[in-house]
This record gives structure tokens, sequence and C-alpha cells, in this order.
């Protein structure tokens, strides 16, 4: 049997910390339902048959199976579900109040949001005010439902990686809502989560190649032979070998930063989209977003993408195409370059999804002139960007669009006002 030595290995007191069910219990909150005894549903486009479940209250999820991802057609027609559209605005708000909570227990430095609804801390620095880990855990418990009326949950760990499967594989289901975890541990708690796809960061694709190589559980991936795996999956393989004996160095405080990134946007349509003039109306006012994007950091892309996702009722997924360019944060030539490459790979299919993303980034310094067009040209076309983003900054997005924009395919008007792609 294989067993690390974690003598060498850093301890931290690490907590992860998830809102259970998020969007549902603020939702109930405001009710003035407890969010443990509520049947509440966050439904984006609730008025559609094929509208999306995007959080479920836990009774809803225990009586009902309705979960995240499922639709309106499979909520029972005489449940007493109460399906109620999302409000972004007010989940952030909360997510902020959250965090200013977390922040009474440790300094922002030992704070990292994973996501909306969940938080890693680590308290190592905080015993001195605040007790051991488990009195600080408890403590951040009681705080949030004193003042929000919210339930959290917590995975309590030696490392962010023992926190989460804590949190995850019993925390959740725990009596208390907590969880302790630690590399003593390991082979009762990781070596016994089960199936392996509960293991953080093991999806469907990762399993299956797995199971290529004999492994279909955490234990088997735990006894494998390390080198094996990192010629197979590459370091990934050689990561996830570590994760199953619960190993995991990440320092909270020592943020990472990307050298690069992209910038993108993608949209699902209301509907199907069959007339190609108003899909590229579409394709346009989302390029020009994504070329605003780029301007407001400072940078220019090398590398513009698109990707369209057909209809569902169609067998073709869809396409997805690159095309490198000079490197550009003008509106213009983005929106050109995805129309080339819509058209160029466009069978007159029914579209019901749009995405656009611009890679190889890099900082904008003077302006950079192009080969096929004049100074005066190049120029003129920042001048003309420039104007647009200081009169949108001041007034709004739809203080000045074009008259596409004004046209019934066109969607970024309505989609202003939207967070996260949903109302606010």
């Amino acid at each position: 049997m294989i067993r690390l030595d974690y003598s060498t290995e850093p301890r931290r007191d690490i907590l992860c910390i998830d809102v259970k069910s998020f969007f549902a219990s603020v939702e109930s909150v405001k009710r003035g339902i407890h969010p443990l005894k509520s049947y509440i549903v966050v439904m984006s486009k609730p008025e559609q048959e094929g509208g999306l479940v995007l959080a479920a209250s836990p009774r809803v999820k225990e009586e009902y199976g309705i979960k995240t991802g499922s639709r309106r057609y499979e909520i029972p027609k005489n449940s007493n579900i109460q399906i109620v559209e999302p409000r972004m605005s007010l989940y952030l708000k909360v997510n902020v109040m959250i965090n200013d909570i977390f922040q009474e227990f440790i300094s922002s430095e030992d704070l990292h949001i994973y996501s909306i609804d969940e938080s890693f801390l680590d308290v190592t620095s905080s015993h001195a005010l605040f007790g051991t880990t488990k009195e600080i855990a408890v403590k951040i418990q009681q705080a949030i439902w004193q003042r929000l009326h919210l339930v959290t949950a917590i995975g309590i760990g030696d490392n962010p990686l023992l926190a989460k499967l804590a949190l995850d594989n019993e925390a959740k289901d725990s009596p208390n809502f907590m969880a302790d975890w630690h590399y003593e541990d390991v082979e009762k708690t990781i070596w016994r989560i089960h199936p392996i796809t509960e293991m953080w960061g093991v999806g469907n694709k990762t399993a299956n190649n797995l199971v290529k190589l004999g492994i279909d559980s955490v234990y088997r991936l735990s006894q494998h032979d390390v080198s094996a795996l990192k010629r197979v999956q590459g370091v990934i393989g050689e990561q996830l070998f570590y994760h199953a004996h619960g190993i995991d160095r990440s320092i909270l405080s020592e943020k990472y930063q990307t050298l690069s990134k992209s910038y993108g946007k993608s949209q699902i349509l209301d509907r199907d989209y069959i007339q190609q003039a108003e899909i590229e109306v579409v394709i346009k006012e989302m390029a020009e977003q994504v070329a605003a994007r780029l301007r407001s950091h400072y940078v220019e892309t090398q590398v513009v993408h698109l990707t369209i996702g057909f209809s569902k009722e169609v067998s073709e997924k869809g396409f997805s195409h690159q095309l490198k360019v000079f490197p550009t944060a003008a509106s213009q030539k983005i929106m050109d370059t995805c129309l080339y490459l819509f058209r160029a790979h466009y069978q007159q299919e029914p579209v019901r999804q749009i995405s656009i993303s611009c890679g190889k980034i890099q900082a904008k310094t003077d302006v950079q002139l192009n080969l096929f067009e004049s100074e005066e040209q190049t120029i003129r076309k920042e001048k003309i960007d420039q104007i647009i983003d200081l009169v949108r900054n001041k007034y709004g997005y739809t203080s000045l669009v074009h008259a596409s924009s004004l046209t019934s395919g066109a969607t970024a008007i309505k989609r202003n006002g939207l967070v996260g792609g949903h109302k606010g």
C-alpha cells in the first residue's frame, strides 16, 4: 500500500464555506421563510418550457429531485414549488455582505472567493483573537445566520483541497453542516469517496480516461504508479495522484497572477435564429462590446475566436474557428473578423448560441500602424472608438447604439440591464 510522508507538507487552517442553495436561500429569506423549509426554485426564463433552474431550495432537491440544470418541464404541474426569476444584483449585494463578515475574522489576503456562494478562508493567523479553527468556523456560521438568516456548510482542512473535499463529501449532509478532514484521515476519508467523479477535479471525461488505466476509484488512483499517470495524463495525472493523497501546496495569500488572459462574451439566444442578417446583427453587437472591454483594460488582441452553437433540433453542434489579426482593440476590425469567420463557415443552420473571445492579449502602447491602412485611417478609427466609449461610460450603453440594434433580432439593448445574463 502506498502511503506518503506528510511530515514535510505545509499545514494551514483552511475553511471552505458554502451558502446552501444560495440564490434560493436569499429568495426564501426575502419572503420570510427559513431557507431549509422553503419550496423555491430560481429559474431563468420561467415562461418557457426549457427554462433553466439556477438554484433549488434543499427541500425541493430532496422531495422532487429538482436541482441546478433541471428544466421547467421537469417541475410537477401541481406541486407547491414557487418559481421565481433570478435577481443577480441582489445576490451580488448579499455576497458582499458575506465577504464583509469573513473579513472580520481574516485579512483580505487570506480570503479566496471561489464562486458567488463559496469561499476559502485561511484562519491560521486568527487564533489569538478568535480561538481554535473549529471555534472560528462556528462563529462565522453563527454570524451569517444571525445577520442574514442564511445557512452555511463548512469544510475544515490542512489545505484548500482537504477543506473542499470535507465540504463536498461530508459537511453538506452532516447535522451541523460542518466536517473536519486532515492528512491523518486520508485513508478513511478521501480514499472512500465514491464514485470517483465526486473527487474535486475529476469530471466525466477525466474519469473515463482513468478507467482505461484500470482506475475506477480514488483509492486505486492513490495506489497507481505516478510516473505512468504523468506519461498518460501529463501534469494533471501527477496532480491527481497527489490529490488522492490529500496533498495541495497552494497558499491562499499567494495570489496567482496570469500572464495573459482572454476577453470574451457568450450569449444563448432567446429563440433559434434562422435569418443570417439577424445573426450578424448579434455578432456585431457582441464583437463591439468585447472590443470596448479590451480598450477599457488598455490591451489589444492578436487572435479572434468565434463559436456558433446550433439549435438542439439540428444534429450538428455548430462550429468554432479563430483567426490571427494585427494587434487591435478596434471595434470595426474585430466585428469584421467575426463576420468573416461566420460567413466562411455558416451553412444556413438555425443558431442558438454565439460566443466571441479575443486571445493572445498584449498591453497597448502607442498607436500600431497596420500596413494595409494609412496612419490617418488608423488614428481616425481609434478616435471614433474613444468617443463612443466616452459617451457610453457617461450616459450608459443605450445612449449611443447602431441603427441595427433597433431591429427585431438585436439583443444588446434588451440585455443591457442584465447582470450575469439575468435580470438584476
